[in-house]
């Protein structure tokens, strides 16, 4: 089956706008089939848009399996003086989302498959809807991978389902050495705030 974890989805397109209707902002944007969250905004991804506190005003913030954009186009509406990277493994992903970006105005969003990031880069600020359904094998790589990466003091915003596994992903973070604290809950989803971990002899 077409799956949005794939580099070309094999979906055929069913281009369809999805309205974005938050406190501060409201969005028509470009979704489609072999894309997470096609036809829709997921409830998860409104959840953090509206709960998760306000990115950094400046500084380089990530998006992590940007899907079609919604949280990487509201950073960058939000934070216009920041730089904002869409990061998806799904080439049509990251092709809607640079499209929704443009037409929202947000011209400080760029789009990068994970390999195009640059090594050295080091975030202020991560907010993600991860993909937790590629299972735990990949998804803890995925997520010390990219939280080893935050600046110091930073922190990342992971909304995740209680049935998805939440509450066991924040324990083992926790275990992995990351300060993890649910900030906020509705409906079975958690906001989990996580901050860096210290590196053994601070060497990252």
């Amino acid at each position: 089956m077409p799956h949005y974890f794939d580099r070309e989805p094999a979906a055929p397109s069913r281009p369809r706008q999805v309205p974005l209707r938050l406190p501060d902002l409201s969005l028509s944007l470009a979704s489609d089939a072999g894309v997470f969250g096609h036809g829709r905004v997921d409830s998860g991804t409104l959840f953090l848009l509206r709960r998760a506190p306000a990115p950094p005003a400046e500084g380089d913030l990530l998006d992590l399996g940007t899907g079609y954009g919604p949280i990487a186009v509201t950073l960058g509406l939000r934070s216009p003086r920041a730089r904002v990277w869409g990061v998806d493994v799904n080439q049509r992903a990251l092709e809607l989302t640079a499209r929704n970006a443009a037409t929202a105005g947000a011209a400080n969003v760029i789009t990068a498959a994970p390999d195009d990031v640059p090594a050295g880069m080091r975030f202020a600020a991560i907010y993600s809807n991860p993909p937790v359904r590629v299972g735990l094998r990949m998804l803890h790589p995925l997520l010390t991978e990219w939280l080893d990466r935050l600046d110091d003091g930073a922190a990342a915003h992971l909304v995740v389902h209680r049935h998805l596994g939440s509450d066991s992903l924040a324990r083992w973070l926790g275990a992995e050495g990351f300060s993890v604290e649910r900030m906020a809950s509705h409906d079975g989803f958690r906001i989990l705030r996580v901050q860096a971990r210290q590196a053994v002899g601070d060497d990252r």
